[in-house]
């Protein structure tokens, strides 16, 4: 099948990701029979999303995504980072994380700078209900998220930056990419100090269970290669060992990379309704 074809780590993605539209999709259901979603706007959402996952994952039926302008940066970047001697091993790691997050992110804003495009030509083209005022809504929306998305990778292209002449400061709450971005967020979001304090918290325990995931990948990885290495010697025995070890991996990854996206989905839902709340007062 097609889905053999990624590599086991994108699998385990590819099945959290999915898990989490499903999630998503049940919920929409609910809010359409509660009359809750008149405009359109959270199935538009659901969809565009859905068509982001197919063309992430080269699901779509198109070739390869065009290759990212980043990797010059990328290069250019390490081999500065390298030869300058101010990072330790584990600090270049980091700094390859740092990278990589920024590639998902860019690869991120265009299919959904895609998906919008797309949408906005059919609205051209159909003589919609939602005239005026609603339609012009649904276009804010959605430049509002694109907004969002590219400020987003500014800083963290700043972030880069700096990391990558200055070497990695000792004043930093965090490690992982993702959680200095929640952070990053949850400071512009015009929260209570007591409410950036409990949040500090959480993302503390996110921070851990990103890490264990992180982890979790490299293991299968590493199975993965094993068990590709075993079956080239035709050892029947051995290879059912590997196997089961591998699979019993495969589940867990999956496991973990759904509760962390879920997780990730509610810590930002819970920094920009916060942050929303405050901002209507």
């Amino acid at each position: 099948s097609f889905q053999m074809q990624l590599p086991p780590v994108k699998q385990a993605e590819l099945h959290s990701d999915l898990k989490i539209q499903e999630k998503d999709e049940l919920q929409w259901k609910k809010w359409k029979a509660e009359g809750l979603d008149d405009t359109g706007d959270k199935e538009t959402k659901l969809r565009r999303n859905f068509n982001v996952i197919l063309t992430k994952y080269g699901l779509d039926g198109k070739k390869d995504l065009k290759p990212l302008e980043t990797n010059y940066l990328q290069n250019h970047e390490s081999n500065d980072a390298k030869s300058s001697g101010k990072f330790t091993t584990e600090e270049l790691q980091s700094l390859r994380r740092e990278f990589q997050h920024h590639r998902d992110k860019i690869q991120e804003y265009n299919l959904v700078m895609d998906a919008v495009s797309r949408t906005e030509e059919i609205h051209k083209n159909v003589v919609s209900p939602l005239e005026g005022d609603a339609k012009e809504h649904l276009l804010h929306e959605k430049h509002a998220d694109l907004k969002e998305k590219m400020r987003n990778l500014n800083q963290g292209f700043d972030r880069l930056r700096k990391i990558s002449h200055q070497g990695f400061g000792e004043d930093g709450d965090f490690k992982e990419p993702r959680v200095i971005e929640l952070w990053d967020m949850a400071q512009r979001a015009n929260l209570t100090d007591g409410e950036l304090d409990s949040l500090k918290e959480e993302l503390k325990h996110f921070e851990i269970k990103v890490e264990k995931h992180q982890h979790y990948q490299e293991q299968l990885d590493l199975s993965h290669q094993k068990l590709k290495h075993v079956e080239a010697l035709g050892d029947e025995e051995h290879i059912k060992r590997n196997k089961e070890k591998y699979d019993s991996l495969a589940s867990k990854t999956r496991e973990m990379s759904y509760k962390m996206k879920k997780h990730m989905q509610d810590l930002t839902s819970k920094i920009t309704r916060n942050g929303l709340h405050h901002n209507e007062l």
